[in-house]
């Protein structure tokens, strides 16, 4: 699971109505979105403002509930032993607690509800580590604060186990340690406040690694990652608003995503199938978006703003020239034989503003299956099922020579609209840049991509394509390796031939 965006070591046209209601929350008189907007504060009317908004739970417990007495230690934990499956429990008015153990926890049963009445609290106190957990399926939360627990590192509060087709709706599970939620299959994330939780909002991670049918939806995500957890473990790529591990089909909808300590989102090894929709992600310090070593995804009608600019600066300080992005794709692409809605990365119908960079297509010559510069331990592609395959003779031709590696290819960013004003990102130099480049393969002494076999594919090979875009401000692009920077007639002209019909200005950033 150890994984980062890397330096040198990371379907049909799209739909533009709908989730363009957050694009217009930021738009200003001429329609355009606003690029000098306070990435701190949500637009008035913007979907998934909903921390300290949530709609409050039933005041009287609904027909056939089991009322839950807050004066009564553990008596949740209690009634859900004692109750059959398919129950509902309604948590009254007040602060719920569990036992004085770390393990004390709610183990409920298939189909059981708990639905909070007003101001329903149910609190950790920094003892218990698991507020929900167990592998009973069909299980909802609704109404409920869930805040206080101890949950280790890269576990979660509520279901803890990754149970399957779980509902967490209109709750704020908040101020935990870990993770506020982990995900099972099917499982529906709607309306909830994910915030200042330890290290993730969410961590879509199952052992067997078995999701699929994910939808997350109309959430607000921020401040998350208090434990400042990169720091602690270096590289341990271990962060964010969430991280998706190798999750087959997900609808990330109508979130507002904003003051993470890291990424925002981060979809980390063997994903496939992806929808970021309608997205507000603004302010966070590093990436708005990774998709890393996965396959197929579509990203669109998204306004993302103001990310990237603490890690903008840590690059420049330590004279790292890498173009670290507000999206960034590494090591990931459409590959038609896994199958998904799209068989392509589609990025289409974005609106960036002001983050330090743009969008970097990146591919590490030397991460492959089976070698060690792979920081996905133990993984590989999903066209090989072994590592052990990926290994000479074998690898150097034929279909394990395309397999083994994660390609950055089918990649198509099209018509999204990037501004950046330098004085409104806060930065003199390394940013304002788009990416499509490679490293110059070294590693290991048996590999079959030393050289410049992957930059020369990335860049001319593997179907990328940049077109119909508009960008406003002193942008650059970088083609190839990090040194080669271009200015946009280079980008448009041979060999690279990028960006045919897009439109460039560099002033009017601001």
């Amino acid at each position: 699971m150890n994984s980062r965006p890397r330096r040198l070591v990371r379907a049909a046209l799209p739909v533009l109505f709908g989730p363009l209601l957050l694009l217009a929350c930021t738009a200003g008189p001429d329609g355009e979105a606003g690029p000098g907007s306070d990435p701190a504060q949500a637009p008035a009317g913007a979907v998934a403002q909903v921390c300290d908004k949530l709609p409050p739970g039933p005041a009287e417990a609904p027909a056939g509930a089991v009322k839950i007495d807050p004066a009564v230690t553990g008596d949740l934990a209690a009634k859900t032993r004692s109750s059959p499956a398919g129950t509902t429990f309604w948590l009254a008015p007040g602060t719920h607690r569990l036992g004085d153990d770390r393990y004390d926890q709610v183990n409920p049963k298939p189909g059981s509800t708990y639905i909070g009445g007003p101001d329903a609290v149910l609190d950790g106190r920094g003892i218990n580590q698991y507020a929900f957990s167990g592998d009973a399926a069909d299980v909802k939360l609704q109404h409920l604060v869930v805040q206080g627990f101890a949950a280790p590192h890269d576990e979660g509060v509520v279901n803890h186990d990754s149970a399957d087709g779980w509902v967490i709706e209109h709750s704020a599970v908040q101020d935990n340690d870990g993770a506020a939620l982990m995900a099972g299959t099917r499982q529906q994330v709607r309306g909830n406040c994910l915030r200042r939780n330890g290290q993730y909002g969410m961590n879509a991670y199952s052992s067997g690694n078995k999701i699929t049918g994910l939808v997350v939806e109309g959430n607000e995500i921020t401040g998350n990652n208090t434990g400042d957890w990169e720091a602690r473990i270096d590289g341990c790529g271990c962060t964010g608003g969430i991280k998706f591990w190798s999750v087959d089909g997900a609808d990330v909808r109508g979130n507002w995503v904003h003051g993470n300590r890291g990424t925002g989102l981060w979809a980390d090894t063997n994903n496939n199938d992806f929808l970021f929709e309608g997205n507000l992600i603004e302010g966070n310090d590093s990436a708005a978006l990774v998709y890393e070593t996965s396959y197929n995804a579509v990203i669109r009608t998204n306004t993302i703003r103001g990310n990237n600019r603490a890690d903008g600066r840590d690059y420049v300080d330590r004279g790292d020239s890498f173009p670290v992005a507000s999206v960034y794709i590494s090591e990931s692409g459409g590959e038609p034989r896994v199958p998904a809605r799209t068989d392509k990365v589609e990025i289409a119908g974005n609106s960036f503003e002001n983050n330090w960079n743009g969008i970097t297509l990146w591919e590490n010559s030397d991460r492959f299956c089976n070698s060690a510069a792979n920081t996905s331990s133990g993984s590989c592609t999903r066209l090989v099922p072994e590592p052990g395959q990926c290994a000479q003779p074998g690898i150097a031709a034929g279909p394990l020579h395309a397999d083994c590696r994660w390609k950055t290819q089918r990649v198509e960013v099209h018509h999204n609209r990037f501004v950046l004003d330098p004085a409104v990102a806060g930065c003199e130099e390394g940013c304002a840049r788009m990416a499509m480049l490679a490293n110059f393969g070294t590693f290991p002494a048996w590999s079959p991509y030393q050289g410049e076999v992957v930059q020369d594919a990335i860049t001319f090979e593997q179907h990328n394509r940049f077109h119909h875009n508009t960008y406003a401000g002193p942008w650059t692009f970088v083609a190839f390796e990090p040194s080669r920077v271009l200015g946009f007639g280079e980008w448009q002209g041979a060999p690279y031939k990028q960006d045919e019909g897009s439109q460039f200005s560099r002033t009017g950033g601001g």
